[in-house]
């Protein structure tokens, strides 16, 4: 058994065994235990083929790509790391090298990617599944390939490219291409799945919007502000999504999920053999380390952000701000995303919910918490299933909004796609305020402030204030609980690669400046 199915496999099927993001029957019994199953046995009906891909979507639950993935916001401006879980106050205090960078940034991405170049040298040799269906398999799992390089090349810029599976782990040992080379080749998966995927509603698996989506993110990573236009006005023409109208903290609280026509792409959880954690049922899922031990404290800085219900900042004197009362009459996003003082968490019992640990900003997450599930209690397991969501028809109209104005500044679409997210049922702002972001660096400013708010504690802060490049300067206007002034680290805007990876891999040379 040569090294992809002596490794790979074992470890792809190992996943399933704990749960499954789509349903399966009786039938998986009878497969041969896993030490027995080689490439030559397993890939030979469409059920093989089905188990894989699902161990393939397996590969986001894993860290940043699953229940994880807000912690990226405390790799910012946003929030603190309470229980520096993942050492990024450390990363926030500037404090960044290859011995305490957070290894799972680079090997989860690399973990999938592995699974997805295994499954696309091996599905187009299954006869029993129509030509079709492989097609459609194949081009979801090249969206996945190219989630997982684009993660890393945020994270690294310049990083190994594996187009295939090494038939070896010496193989394995190459140098990292040009980040440009990997875009291009990111691209290139996207253009394929683009073509190939199908252009519905989202329901578990990839669909044209989907890579659409994905393209167009990268688009605005790499500036190219006419592409990233003309993606989103594709999605937005088909008329296929809209901004959820149910509520818009229930956009990330099961069971409204299923079938929410906003939700372009997620990571899908079910309760309760694949609930979130580490060991189902449940384990420590979003309830338990966000909620229970309060893991995720939003700064001040953050809080500050939010207008008020009137349209104003509340730096603005008209705007009817007072700080005695500071959480009135603001915008209502603010306390659907923020837990904050004087709006506790009340337990079946009348009790107020209190964390594991103190907070020491003044406020926790309270974007995906599910409080019908009250009291969380780390000792009882609380069984978590929301799934979390990658893509969402806002972060379209954001992204539109955001490339139209770099490409040719203000105009109606603009102010109109920013419109549709503020007048969300439940949300109701005024719309954007054309006489005072009436130029294309006033409306930037606005643009950006918007995605903050709109998307707040679902990891994109940190790639945003990268590809910005203003990174440091939004940190040395914060202040962490210590009193210490948050700072950027990375050289280069990118982050050494673990000390332990250039041990294993002498071809790789570590990023300049470490």
């Amino acid at each position: 058994m040569n090294f992809r199915h002596k490794y790979i496999l074992p470890a792809l099927l190992a996943t399933l065994v704990l749960g499954s993001t789509s349903s399966c029957d009786d039938s998986y019994l009878d497969r041969n235990p896993l030490h027995a199953i080689s490439g030559a046995t397993f890939w030979k009906t469409q059920a093989d083929v089905d188990m894989a891909l699902t161990g393939v979507y397996r590969r986001l639950q894993s860290f940043i790509f699953g229940f994880r993935k807000p912690f990226l916001d405390t790799y910012s401006d946003n929030a603190l790391d309470r229980h520096t879980f993942f050492n990024f106050n450390n990363a926030t205090l500037g404090v960044i090298n290859a011995s305490n960078v957070n290894t799972s940034l680079y090997n989860e991405p690399y973990a999938g990617i592995a699974a997805c170049n295994y499954f696309l040298e091996n599905v187009g040799n299954v006869t029993a599944v129509p030509q079709g269906t492989k097609d459609r398999y194949a081009a979801e799992v090249r969206f996945l390939r190219a989630l997982f390089y684009f993660e890393l090349v945020q994270f690294f810029g310049d990083v190994v490219l594996y187009k295939v599976a090494p038939e070896t782990a010496e193989e394995a040992k190459i140098a990292k291409s040009p980040k440009a080379d990997v875009l291009a080749f990111v691209i290139e998966d996207l253009d394929d799945a683009i073509s190939k995927l199908p252009a519905t509603a989202y329901a578990g698996h990839a669909v044209k919007a989907s890579a659409q989506m994905l393209k167009a993110r990268v688009r605005l990573y790499q500036q190219n502000w006419a592409d990233a236009v003309a993606l989103t006005s594709e999605i937005m023409a088909t008329n296929t999504f809209s901004i959820f109208q149910g509520g818009y903290a229930n956009l990330f609280l099961q069971p409204t999920q299923q079938g929410n026509p906003e939700i372009i792409f997620s990571t899908k959880y079910l309760a309760p053999n694949n609930a979130q954690g580490n060991n189902p049922p449940g384990g420590e899922g979003m309830l338990v380390e966000i909620g229970w031990y309060g893991a995720i404290q939003p700064y001040q800085n953050l809080v500050d952000e939010y207008e008020m219900a009137n349209g104003k900042m509340i730096t603005d004197p008209a705007s009817g701000y007072d700080a005695a009362n500071p959480y009135a009459k603001r915008d209502p996003r603010l306390k659907m995303t923020i837990l904050v003082p004087g709006d506790p968490y009340i337990n079946p019992d009348g009790s107020t919910f209190v964390t594991s640990d103190p907070i020491l900003t003044g406020f926790s997450q309270k974007k995906y918490m599910d409080v019908s599930k009250l009291p969380w209690d780390r000792s009882k397991i609380t069984v978590t299933d929301m799934n979390v969501v990658h893509m969402r028809y806002a972060e379209v109209l954001l992204a539109y909004a955001e490339a139209k104005n770099e490409l040719s500044g203000p105009d109606p679409t603009i102010y109109d796609a920013l419109n549709k997210i503020r007048a969300r049922t439940g949300v109701n702002l005024p719309a954007v305020d054309q006489t005072l972001y009436n130029s294309k660096e006033k409306l930037r400013e606005f643009i950006r402030h918007e995605r903050r708010i709109e998307l707040a504690m679902e990891g994109h802060r940190y790639f945003d204030l990268k590809r910005w490049g203003i990174m440091a300067a939004k940190l040395a206007t914060v202040k962490n609980p210590a009193g210490v002034t948050l700072s950027f680290g990375e050289i280069n805007n990118v982050l050494p690669f673990p000390q332990a990876e250039i041990d294993r891999n002498k071809s790789l040379v570590q990023n300049s400046g470490y």
